[in-house]
């Protein structure tokens, strides 16, 4: 028999070599002889300084055996050895496990598939052991190569492979539980060691999308069947390895995964990766997940240059990571992961724009192909910056909606908008239309408590620049960004189209008395919505969109932000919008004439109805009422029909088709509202960038206002004089050199008509009008004649009979411009 000796040679043989080898029986087939098993466990248990010399012979045997393909009595020596280290925990087991790895890594090398599986058995239960003292000095590196060796077996044998992989997948779960386990022992989380862990589970879960393709919840697999697939058993244990990292270790853990996907290309199309980044931020720590976050966005930088779909593969797996980690704290990723977008939003239409270009060159089907990518890249990006920013806190919302705001190329900012220089008109407006559209979503579901929290002033500025109403789809996000900001209430979805409303009270319409704050926020900024609503109105590219979205605006700030006040002004705001169809001083088409008159009626009727004045309400019913029958193109009801008859001429003496502001002021004076500035026709404000912008008829129109009141300020407190000179008249004439000041005064004037009262505004303007007037003809005699006063001397020739050593003629008045 194999590893029997005779009886003279047996007594001279060390006692745990005599019990070891009588372990072994004759026949292989007959298995352990337990009787010999229970005395060698006895033993060891009772002499533990043994052990190292029964694991080192064991070893011996093992090693012989396997050479000599007595795979019977390796099987068996596997068995002593998986028995003696279940039985023996003293601290003289260390010396033994490292004979008993020693015979596994030699189960490991064979190529036997049989020899491999029961080394890998062996570890797991050696793996499941709790050792009582760590280990310093050993070592796991050839069973991380060996069992990822195993988990990517070609065997030609389909149920061959099968069993070496999950073989090899056990092992590498027996690895991480047995060094994760040990707090001393960090070494399995080496970038060397994950670079072959992550790939080969990852390599084995890939061919569970040909099984359930990840369609709703996949069936309970029967214990068995959990153990025969290695699909399952790959995602169990990268679950487990993810649910083990630690801060130190995350990354390490996450960047083979993105190493994987790009090697075998797997973000077009990106099922996998996409229920890969599932698991991993289902399986780490809540706190960790911004470092997922990161590494995404990291990934995206590095594989900015690559086709569209593999980028927009990436955006749509950092969609799906920010919408699991918005639930929880992503801590200070919030606005990296904005700002990255942004930025790969830029690259994206540089990349567009590109293609478009090279179209010119060659007129291919795979340009329009680059150019559509592009978009789906875009479209990735704007679902990603929207979702998440919707499912941010309030006091984080607001400062991605102030973010995304300053990078807004508008015209005369400031700010860190994104550089447009290099884009030409087109790609600025690709960038505003998709920044809008990123910030329509960040706002919906937005509820402020204040609307100046909603709108603060370095976000309201920008976002009603001019230079976003060049467009008709600009001025259609910015309308319904307002709307989601104004409406707290969600009253939008019952005002949606525009129509006269035969009763408002149908529409059951929620609302709250106004506050103070809402109510100086009007007073400071309610000039600016105004003036936006106005000049909307008055866009040649205007189309039935954006009429219904202009009396959406105006019923929310009726809604949310009118108090009597403002509905003078929204009525001063509804007179100037009819004024603008009939005068048509900006040559408008004639649908867009109707459909401005189409609008007043529809707003003010909805009004009428909403103040509740009863001879207000008659006298906008029968406005509407004759409309309906002499001039139905009057009526949203009719003008925004597809084939609406429009009429040739607007008669301006039809004064039963116009709504008269003689009779809405007689209608509301006697239900106490103060209607003396219903007889001041609306005059949008004026801004800085109006003298930039195209809009040369609104600087035309209040020039007069601001020279006139541009000493109404602060100024009238100071006694402000200057000399009149040739050199100050040279100035004075000279706009470039008073272009500051001018500035500054404007601004000053803009300020005071949105804060001082109009009673106030009005009396100021007539008195600075009259001393206009009287210091202009005083000016203008002196120029003629020397004034007979003594406050001043003239200087003349020397030949002059009046002639004295003076130099210059002075004289002292107050700054009129």
């Amino acid at each position: 028999m194999p590893g029997r000796v005779c009886c003279c040679c047996a007594a001279l043989r060390p006692r745990y070599k005599r019990l070891v080898d009588n372990i072994f029986p004759e026949d292989p087939k007959d298995g352990l002889v337990k009787a010999d098993m229970e005395k060698l466990t006895f033993y060891a248990v009772s002499a533990p300084e043994k052990l190292d010399r029964i694991g080192a012979y064991l070893a011996e045997r093992l090693t012989r055996d396997v050479a000599r393909h007595r795979y019977g009595y390796v099987l068996i020596a596997m068995e002593a050895l998986d028995q003696l280290l279940m039985a023996c925990h003293s601290q003289s087991i260390k010396p033994f496990v490292e004979s008993f790895l020693h015979m596994v890594a030699k189960l490991l090398e064979s190529g036997e598939p049989k020899l491999q599986v029961l080394g890998t058995n062996s570890f797991v239960k050696f793996a499941n052991i709790e050792e009582d003292t760590p280990s310093y000095h050993r070592r796991y590196d050839f069973f991380v190569s060996r069992f990822s060796a195993m988990c990517h077996s070609r065997d030609p044998d389909p149920e061959i492979q099968n069993e070496i992989r999950i073989a090899g997948i056990r092992g590498i779960q027996g690895v991480v539980r047995k060094a994760v386990n040990d707090e001393l022992r960090a070494t399995i989380w080496e970038p060397q060691h994950m670079d072959k862990i992550v790939p080969s589970l990852l390599f084995n879960m890939q061919k569970i999308e040909d099984i359930d393709s990840r369609i709703g919840p996949p069936s309970s697999p029967t214990v068995g069947v959990k153990e025969e697939n290695p699909s399952v058993l790959a995602e169990n244990c990268f679950r487990e390895l993810l649910g083990r990292a630690t801060y130190g270790n995350m990354n390490n853990a996450v960047r083979p995964v993105f190493a994987h996907l790009d090697h075998h290309k797997l973000w077009d199309p990106n099922e996998f990766a996409v229920s890969c980044f599932k698991i991993i931020m289902y399986s780490i720590q809540a706190q960790y997940s911004h470092h997922v976050i990161q590494e995404i966005l990291g990934h995206l930088d590095v594989r900015k240059r690559d086709s569209a779909r593999v980028r927009a593969g990436i955006i749509q797996v950092l969609l799906e990571a920010v919408a699991i980690a918005a639930k929880g704290s992503i801590g200070p990723t919030v606005l990296e992961v904005f700002n990255t977008l942004l930025k790969h939003l830029r690259i994206s239409v540089d990349f567009e724009l590109s293609d478009r270009r090279n179209s010119y060159e060659s007129s291919t089907l795979s340009i329009s192909s680059k150019e559509s990518d592009e978009r789906i890249v875009q479209n990735a990006i704007i679902q990603t910056i929207g979702f998440f920013g919707s499912n941010l806190p309030d006091y984080q919302r607001s400062e991605i909606m102030m973010f995304i705001m300053s990078k807004v190329p508008v015209l005369g900012a400031t700010s860190q908008s994104l550089d447009p220089s290099n884009l030409g008109d087109l790609g600025t407006r690709r960038i505003q239309i998709m920044l809008l559209r990123s910030l329509l979503m960040v706002t919906s579901g937005y509820k402020a408590t204040t609307i100046s929290n909603a709108l603060p002033a370095p976000f309201l500025d920008p976002l009603l620049s001019p230079s976003l109403m060049e467009d008709s789809e600009l001025r259609q996000l910015v309308l319904e960004i307002l709307h989601n900001l104004i409406d707290r209430h969600d009253n939008r979805a019952k005002l949606r189209g525009i129509r006269i409303i035969p009763d408002v009270s149908d529409l059951k319409i929620k609302r709250d008395k106004i506050s103070r704050q809402d109510v100086s926020f009007m007073k400071k900024h309610g000039q600016q919505l105004y003036r936006h609503i106005y000049l909307g109105c008055k866009e040649e590219d205007n189309v039935q969109k954006n009429f219904e979205l202009l009396f959406t605006s105006l019923a929310l700030t009726t809604i949310e932000l009118a108090n009597e006040e403002v509905v003078i002004d929204l009525i001063r705001l509804a007179i100037a919008l009819q004024d603008i169809a009939i005068i048509n001083e900006d040559n408008l088409p004639m649908f867009n004439r109707c459909g401005v008159m189409a609008l007043v009626a529809a707003y003010l009727n909805f009004l009428s109805q909403m103040i509740a004045v009863p001879a207000f309400c008659q006298h906008v019913s029968k406005v509407i009422e004759t409309r309906s029958v002499e001039a139905a193109y009057f009526l949203p009801e009719t003008i925004f029909k597809d084939k609406a008859n429009l009429p040739k001429s607007l008669e301006k003496d039809e004064t039963d088709l116009f709504f008269l502001t003689n009779k809405i002021a007689e209608s509301l004076g006697g239900s106490g509202y103060n209607v003396e500035r219903l007889s001041v026709p609306y005059v949008p404000q004026v801004t800085d960038e109006d003298r930039l912008s195209r809009r040369k008829s609104i600087v035309d129109t209040v020039s007069l206002q601001v020279d006139i009141l541009s000493g109404c300020g602060v100024e009238d407190k100071v006694d402000n004089t200057e000399e009149i000179t040739f050199e100050a008249l040279k100035k004075a004439i000279d706009n470039n050199g008073l272009e500051e000041q001018e500035k500054e005064k404007r601004r000053l004037v803009i300020e005071k008509f949105q804060k001082a009262p109009f009673e106030e505004i009005a009396a100021q303007c007539e008195t600075k009008a009259n001393l206009l007037h009287d210091r202009l003809a005083q000016i203008l005699e002196l120029t003629i004649r020397p004034p007979p006063s003594p406050s001043g001397t003239m200087t003349m020739t020397a030949g002059h009979p009046h002639y004295h050593s003076v130099p210059v003629y002075e004289m002292k008045f107050p700054d009129l411009f």
